[in-house]
């Protein structure tokens, strides 16, 4: 081994990013695929990666320090995030891993991880233990080394069960759906799913672009969060004459959608609506969101009768509010989606086929379906900026709007309530960036410049 590092900078808040060859290698996740191993005591651990350049090797890497502790590797190949998750619970798993950046640069990879039953790690007696194992490199000698299964045959049908599962195949009509899967990890897969709907007849039309997988990314990193990004899929649904897109990040936990009109519906309105459809499955349950836009969602679920909860931004923190509530549904308005029915994790399959139903059982369009909210709850989407003092520019803007604010709320970064408008400003968990969201109460004149107001507070620079 070459000299241990002292600090792994690739841990993050709950998962692992960094620079290829820069703060993260293939020693590195060796040593980290290890060191879980070992902190879990380990049986069996399911590793699967997404389409980047590095991610096969990683995962080789990762899988032989899993071995060297002597637990067993179950290996899915390339898959989505959502298919490790599914994987752990399927075949009962002690932990899984997947190598993957998701819509970071293309010089970058990283690692997601659960523990058994597809929990979230615990940031204290979990992954900072993990980090710090990786750090020491003192790992435990086994008896004798694991052995490699490969699986993914049977990950990927178990998987596709599970996500048709939520619909009901014999209530779709015909459909024509612009899939957009940015050259990543979600081309194989979404054929699997295809294949599936296919078999029992389901009367859908797709219209594949950017499909099939490619470590080069030809047409930029899959983030369809960009506004940069939504041409391309918009452009086909007009096209075409599609019902509705959809677009998938990298690892395909999430997707975005796009009306008939190729209109990008912004994910706090798809919160809301997947709120409304669980309600109707399952009245009085319980919804739990993020803190950023949030008027939306819960205007809905008090009205559908339903309990709405926050909770801190972030897949951990997310899947465990849903947990301590048995809730189920969970939505943040960067297009995650938990699902109570998928062991309480992400998919980035699932929305799809639920709006699939939802058009098909009500005969009514997607952009009919979110129009009254837009105009309801006009919100900013979301604004970056790369500031020099994350903490000095939040207090900045604390300073010169908390005299006015009917509220204050610090679940996750600041959020100010006035009269007719909130804001919430936040420091991303994975990137050097500060975050604003606002909405407002059927009022949207005045949104472009609140956000003006307060991105000159912040001084710093819209990205």
């Amino acid at each position: 081994m070459s000299n241990l590092i002292k600090e792994l900078s690739c841990f993050k808040t709950y998962d692992i990013r960094g620079e290829v060859d820069v703060n993260i290698n293939e020693e590195i996740v060796y040593r980290v695929g290890r060191a879980l191993s070992q902190h879990f005591s380990a049986k069996l651990v399911i590793v699967g990666y997404d389409a980047r350049e590095t991610s096969s090797i990683f995962a080789t890497a990762v899988a032989k320090g899993i071995q060297d502790f002597g637990s067993d590797v179950i290996n899915i190949g390339l898959a989505g995030t959502e298919e490790m998750y599914w994987a752990v619970s399927e075949f009962g798993a002690c932990a899984g891993i997947e190598i993957t950046a998701s819509h970071n640069p293309i010089n970058y990879n990283g690692m997601k991880f659960v523990k058994s039953k597809s929990q979230p790690l615990d940031e204290e007696t979990d992954f900072k233990v993990i980090k710090k194992l990786a750090e020491k490199a003192v790992f435990s000698s086994p008896s004798y080394p694991g052995t490699i299964i490969d699986r993914s045959f049977e990950a990927r049908k178990a998987y596709v069960n599970r996500v048709l599962s939520f619909i009901d195949i014999e209530k779709l009509n015909p459909l024509k759906i612009v899939v957009n899967s940015g050259n990543g990890a979600a081309g194989p897969t979404f054929d699997a799913v295809a294949k599936k709907l296919a078999d029992a007849n389901a009367p859908l039309e797709f219209i594949r672009i950017n499909h099939n997988p490619d470590h080069t990314f030809p047409n930029g990193i899959p983030n369809p969060l960009l506004t940069k990004n939504h041409y391309a899929t918009a452009k086909v649904v007009k096209e075409m004459g599609a019902d509705f897109g959809v677009a998938f990040d990298g690892d395909f936990d999430r997707c975005f959608f796009f009306d008939e009109n190729g209109i990008f519906v912004q994910g706090e309105y798809i919160v809301g609506l997947f709120a409304a459809i669980f309600l109707e499955k399952e009245p009085g349950a319980t919804i739990v969101h993020d803190p950023r836009v949030i008027w939306n969602t819960q205007s809905i679920v008090t009205s559908k009768g339903g309990i709405a909860v926050q909770s801190k931004t972030g897949h951990a923190f997310i899947k465990q509010t849903m947990r301590t509530h048995e809730a189920i549904y969970g939505g943040e308005m960067s297009a995650h989606h938990y699902f109570r029915d998928f062991a309480f994790c992400d998919s980035g399959m699932i929305p799809w086929l639920l709006i699939a139903e939802l058009i098909s059982k009500s005969g009514r369009s997607l952009a009919d379906w979110v129009k009254d909210s837009f105009v309801a709850f006009p919100s900013s989407g979301e604004n970056n900026f790369r500031v020099k003092d994350i903490n000095r520019s939040i207090s900045r803007v604390l300073e010169t709007y908390r005299a006015d604010a009917i509220s204050l709320d610090d679940t996750d970064g600041l959020s100010l309530t006035f009269k007719d408008w909130r804001f919430n400003l936040r420091s991303s968990n994975t990137e050097p960036l500060v975050r604003l969201n606002i909405e407002s109460r059927g009022n949207s004149s005045k949104l472009n410049g609140r956000v003006t107001d307060i991105a000159n507070i912040l001084c710093g620079t819209h990205v």
